[in-house]
C-alpha cells in the first residue's frame, strides 16, 4: 500500500528574506552559464537542513508500521510528504487507496462556516460523494459529541472541540491507509478512549496503519513492525520491542550527557546498562528464568545488584508486563547505600489470567518522580506462564481488592 524510494528533504533556511525571492531567480539566469558562481550564490545566502536522507521502507495491504525517534529526528515530514502535504526533494512515494492523515487536526477547517459545511467540505477534499457524506454524518456528529455547536460557526468552538470533529471527519471515511502523528491525545480521557476503539475497529477491516507517537505502548498495541530515525535517517528496523530499546538508549544516553553524569551506557539484546550499577543475575528461586505457575501460587525472585559508582537516589522499579508489552502493575523499591553486590529477594503472589507475562527491570536514580533518570534497562530476564483458565473469578487480567456486601432491606 506504501512504497517509499530514497526518499530525501531538504529545507532552504535563508538568512534574510529578499534572498528567497531574488537567489532563486539568480541561479535560474546563471545556471547554464556559470554554474559554479550559481552554487557559491546559493550557499552564501541560503543555509540548507536536511530534514530526510535516503529513506527506503514499504508497507504491505493490511500491515501497520511504527515510527519512532526523538524530535527532530524527521518523522512529522516523512509523514507529511506521504500523506501529499509536503514535497520531497529527492525520491518518490508511492500510495495505493483512500488516505486519511491524522496530522495537524482542524487545519483544513474555515472558521466561518459550521460545524456541518466544514464536515462536509473536508470529508469531500478526502474524495467521499455528497451521497456518501450524507450516510455518515450522523455518525461523524455523533462521534464528535459537540452538541448543538455543529450549527455553529467553528470560530467559536474551542481547540478540544475542532480536533474532536476533524477527527471523527478522518476516521468516518473509511480509509485504505489510516496515518496517524500524535492524534490519540485529543480530547478528554473519555474521547481518547473511543478514539483509540475506533481506531481498533479500523484496522480490523484491513487498514494499513503508518502511526507516528511517542507513546510507546501505543506503537506496541497498534504495529507489528517499527522503524527508528535519528537525524533524518534509519537506524533501526524491526519488531516493535527491539526498535523501542534502541530508542530508549539513545533517549537516556543523551539524557544522561545533557545532565553532565559521568556515567557510560552500553547496549545489550535485553536493553542497555549503565557501566558500575546493573543487575548482575535474576531468576525465580527453583525455576530460574522460567516460571510455570497455577492461579494463587507464590514464587520468589533474587536480584543480584552491582553499585560500584556513586547514585543520588538509587531504586530498582520491577514491573509486570504481558506478552504485547503493556505494563500491568510495577513497584518501586529503594536501594540502600553500599558499594558492591547485594541481593534482593521479592515474593510475588501470581494472581493472573492465563497466559504469559514478563518481569522488566529498571535500575534508576530518581531523587523525586519528575527527576527519574533510568541508567539500566532489562526487558526479557525472567518471564511467569499462568495455565489456570480464570475468567469465572475475575474481568481483566488480575483482580482489584473488592469489599463486596448485600445489605438486607429493611
Amino acid at each position: 500500500m506504501i512504497q517509499v524510494s530514497n526518499l530525501s528533504k531538504t529545507y532552504l533556511i535563508w538568512k534574510v528574506p529578499v534572498s528567497r525571492l531574488l537567489v532563486p531567480l539568480m541561479v535560474r539566469l546563471l545556471a547554464k552559464i556559470f554554474p559554479g558562481y550559481a552554487v557559491r550564490l546559493t550557499q552564501k545566502y541560503c543555509q540548507p537542513v536536511q530534514a530526510l536522507s535516503d529513506i527506503s521502507f514499504s508497507v504491505a495491504t493490511g500491515d501497520s508500521l511504527g515510527i519512532i525517534g526523538l524530535n527532530g529526528s524527521g518523522k512529522s515530514t516523512l509523514l507529511q510528504i506521504i500523506a501529499g502535504t509536503l514535497q520531497a526533494t529527492r525520491g518518490s512515494v508511492e500510495v495505493v487507496g483512500r488516505v486519511a492523515a491524522l496530522l495537524e487536526l482542524g487545519s483544513g477547517f474555515d472558521p466561518e462556516f459550521t460545524g456541518r459545511e466544514n464536515v462536509f467540505l473536508n470529508a469531500s477534499i478526502l474524495g467521499l460523494t455528497r451521497i456518501e457524506i450524507e450516510e455518515r454524518y450522523d455518525a461523524i456528529v455523533a462521534f464528535a459529541d459537540i452538541g448543538d455547536f455543529i450549527d455553529r460557526p467553528v470560530k467559536t468552538y474551542s481547540s478540544g472541540m475542532m480536533v474532536r470533529l476533524a477527527f471523527a471527519v478522518q476516521v468516518h471515511v473509511d480509509p485504505d491507509v489510516l496515518i496517524v502523528d500524535e492524534a490519540l491525545s485529543v480530547g478528554d480521557a473519555r474521547f481518547q478512549a473511543k478514539a483509540l476503539t475506533k481506531i481498533e475497529e479500523i484496522l480490523k477491516r484491513g487498514t494499513t496503519l503508518l502511526f507516528v507517537g511517542h507513546d510507546l505502548s501505543a506503537v506496541k498495541s497498534f504495529c507489528n513492525r517499527a522503524i527508528l530515525l535519528d537525524k533524518g535517517r534509519i537506524i533501526k528496523s524491526g519488531i516493535p520491542d527491539d526498535v523501542i530499546a534502541d530508542y530508549l538508549y539513545i533517549m537516556q544516553k543523551e539524557r544522561i550527557e545533557s545532565a553532565g553524569l559521568s556515567v557510560a551506557l552500553t547496549r545489550h539484546d535485553k536493553g542497555f546498562v549503565a557501566t558500575g550499577y546493573d543487575v548482575v543475575n535474576a531468576e525465580f528461586i527453583g525455576m530460574g528464568n522460567h516460571a510455570t505457575l497455577a492461579y494463587g501460587d507464590q514464587i520468589t525472585l533474587v536480584v543480584e545488584i552491582q553499585k560500584t559508582i556513586v547514585v543520588e537516589a538509587p531504586f530498582l522499579i520491577l514491573d509486570v508486563v504481558d506478552n504485547r508489552g503493556m505494563q500491568l502493575s510495577g513497584r518501586r523499591i529503594e536501594i540502600p547505600d553500599f558499594v558492591g553486590v547485594k541481593h534482593l529477594k521479592v515474593r510475588l503472589g501470581c494472581t493472573f489470567q492465563k497466559g504469559i507475562y514478563r518481569i522488566r527491570m529498571r535500575l534508576v536514580s530518581a531523587p523525586t518522580i519528575e527527576s527519574t533518570m533510568m541508567m539500566s534497562r532489562y526487558d526479557e530476564l525472567l518471564s511467569i506462564e499462568m495455565i489456570d483458565d480464570v475468567r469465572d473469578k475475575f474481568t481483566g487480567l488480575f483482580p482489584l481488592p473488592m469489599d463486596i456486601h448485600w445489605e438486607e432491606q429493611q
